[in-house]
């Protein structure tokens, strides 16, 4: 196995058998990460919510590989609807804006229906 693994504990990781990050030798692959509230168990209604969550787990995934989000390089945004990407925009700047990553946004349905917004993010070290 090439690369360090990066877990969180969340349930997800350990049901469907993937980490959270892979560190392969100075670039950071971040899985799709969502805003589960692990504290409530729950998604937040709120797509803003669950985008704040989303790039809370990302910063620490990225911490502990070395990293920031400064040095994003690529970004995915799978959003559930139009209306709830123009409600996270301002969210995606304000953690995008000093990388400036490559970025793409896919409106689609998610795995599960209270899920609202996914973020998959490579980074460098």
């Amino acid at each position: 196995m090439k690369g360090k693994r990066i877990t969180t504990g969340s349930p997800f990781e350990a049901m469907v058998g993937y980490s959270r990050a892979v560190v392969d030798e100075d670039i950071i692959y971040i899985s799709g990460t969502t805003g589960y509230d692990a504290r409530k168990k729950c998604y937040p209604a709120n797509v803003k919510d669950q985008a704040i969550i989303a790039f809370s787990i990302i910063e620490a995934a990225l911490k502990k590989a070395g990293s920031s989000l400064e040095n994003m390089l690529r970004i995915r945004v799978y959003v559930a609807s139009r209306s709830e990407f123009e409600e996270i925009k301002p969210i995606i700047k304000a953690n995008c804006e000093a990388a400036m990553p490559a970025n793409t946004t896919i409106i689609c349905d998610l795995a599960e229906e209270a899920m609202r917004v996914e973020f998959e993010v490579t980074a460098k070290i």
